[in-house]
């Protein structure tokens, strides 16, 4: 199996609505990994991974307050042996009750741990697993209730890139972490459990490699369809990134988009333009998505094309406001049809 786990914990935090204390309920002090933890760790890997919204961060160098350790004190600790995994993960759910204390947030549920292996990159994840109840129903027709951990409604979780930050600990992106819900504040809440401070930005990276591509693709002054093809090889790379789990790199970009008539690269191109682009960076895919597609949703309208089409079979009416579409997309144009007919008969 590519995913090696080290050591796994689970522990149980409750808030009391009616007070707002948070109660801890251990786990086991040593989860065997049997193949359910095996596939559990698995699941939860890939759920993280797929998750978009994504904030790259690092450990903050501000002191804990009071005696408390920090988490990155504890989890040092961990690392170099001087406390097993056990002490160092209910060290860490007393941190996040702590937290939980201080926000008037109902997050609980079960704590996940895990500090395992994968495709030779080594991690210690963070998480907080929502509970769903289920009901099921036997022969003589009565109903039970149970409940299970809800991974597919994964909202608080964090992963350390280990060898990231060790071998680069001045480094701003060896944390990464699921972005909050619209108006709220988990993600900040999560990020103080772990005393981390958000670092590179890949929306804005994102935006300037965009930006990049557009001005180098206008100087070297690319023909229309050029410049489209040249977009469309930028969003399959960037793609094929995501896919993978890794970084975009300029160098490999600038195999895609430089110019052979003896111009400048597209590397020194953003070199001399200042774009302010690190060499390598987790990027935005909807950001890159919209250098060769528009689309909006509205008022119960939702309208996508590729950018090639605007202006010949996508035609905008600045005047009143009006979208024309020549060519109708077949399967559309049928829908349209019915719907006439329809109308017709009544």
């Amino acid at each position: 199996m590519s995913l090696i786990i080290s050591n796994i914990a689970l522990h149980f935090l409750s808030k009391q609505a009616e007070t707002g204390e948070v109660q801890i309920r251990y786990g086991a002090e040593s989860l065997a990994i049997s193949n359910k933890i095996q596939s559990f760790m698995e699941s939860l890997h890939n759920i993280y991974n797929k998750k978009g919204n994504k904030g790259y961060g690092h450990f903050s160098s501000m002191p804990a307050e009071g005696d408390e350790a920090r988490f990155v004190d504890i989890m040092e600790s961990y690392l170099s042996d001087v406390q097993d995994f056990n002490s160092f993960s209910q060290q860490a759910t007393n941190l996040l009750k702590n937290e939980l204390t201080k926000y008037d947030l109902a997050e609980t549920g079960y704590l996940v741990l895990s500090h395992y292996e994968h495709m030779g990159g080594r991690y210690l994840i963070a998480a907080i697993i929502p509970i769903s109840e289920h009901y099921s129903v036997d022969s003589e027709l009565n109903i039970s209730a149970d409940q299970h951990l809800d991974t597919d409604k994964l909202q608080l979780a964090a992963r350390i890139d280990l060898f990231d930050y060790q071998q680069n600990p001045a480094g701003d992106r060896y944390v990464t972490f699921i972005r909050g819900r619209a108006g709220r504040k988990v993600s900040d809440f999560f990020l103080d459990f772990l005393g981390c401070e958000e670092g590179l930005n890949a929306k804005a990276q994102t935006q300037a490699l965009v930006e990049a591509v557009e001005d180098y693709v206008a100087v070297n002054q690319l023909d229309a369809d050029e410049k489209q093809q040249t977009r469309k090889e930028l969003v399959s790379y960037c793609k094929e990134q995501k896919e993978s789990s890794q970084d975009v790199q300029i160098k490999e970009i600038d195999k895609i988009v430089s110019n052979g008539d003896g111009g400048d690269s597209f590397y020194e191109f953003c070199k001399t333009q200042d774009y302010q682009i690190e060499e390598s960076f987790p990027h935005d895919q909807a950001v890159v998505n919209k250098v060769t597609k528009y689309s909006g949703f509205g008022n119960g309208i939702s309208v996508s094309f590729e950018r090639s089409h605007f202006g010949q079979d996508v035609v905008y009416n600045q005047a009143n406001d009006s979208l024309t579409i020549y060519k109708v997309p077949p399967n559309l144009k049928d829908q349209l049809l019915k719907l006439l007919n329809d109308q017709n008969d009544q």
